[in-house]
């Protein structure tokens, strides 16, 4: 009996999501938002540049995605992100800030971050970012 090829079909898998924001209701919020609508999956959350810095770079392989925030309880995104400079090119690193100016992006793209989002109007690109990604992987 001669079986026809099973039909290939598009699988999302879930992003290892690390989110690096000192805001304990927006890190929340945005959690349970990208688990909901975007395929992540969190696997930490850092308050700081140093906790974010530590815990991205120590665990290389379990994460696919971050999510960093500029202004911090301590310290900066931007440390996180050039900390991150040598991530895989699978792992893709993104900035969600209230202060996503023109001169922030550029900085951000010297870096070499995926994607700049400002949380007052540019949630909605951070979800179809993820589920691009996401459907990537």
């Amino acid at each position: 009996m001669h079986l026809a090829p099973a039909a290939r079909t598009r699988t999302t898998v879930a992003l290892r999501t690390y989110i690096v924001e000192d805001n304990p209701t927006i890190r929340e919020n945005l959690i349970a938002t990208l688990e909901e609508l975007a395929n992540i999956l969190a696997v930490g959350s850092a308050e700081t540049e140093n906790e974010g810095k530590a815990w991205l770079t120590e665990n290389g392989p379990q994460w696919d995605l971050a999510i960093v925030d500029l202004f911090l309880k301590q310290g900066s995104g931007l440390g996180i992100l050039h900390a991150c400079k040598d991530r895989t090119p699978s792992q893709k690193l993104v900035v969600l800030s209230n202060y996503a100016t023109p001169d922030i992006r550029k900085r951000c793209a010297q870096l070499g971050v995926d994607a700049v989002f400002d949380k007052s109007n540019e949630i909605d690109a951070l979800i179809d970012f993820c589920v691009e990604q996401s459907s990537r992987a």
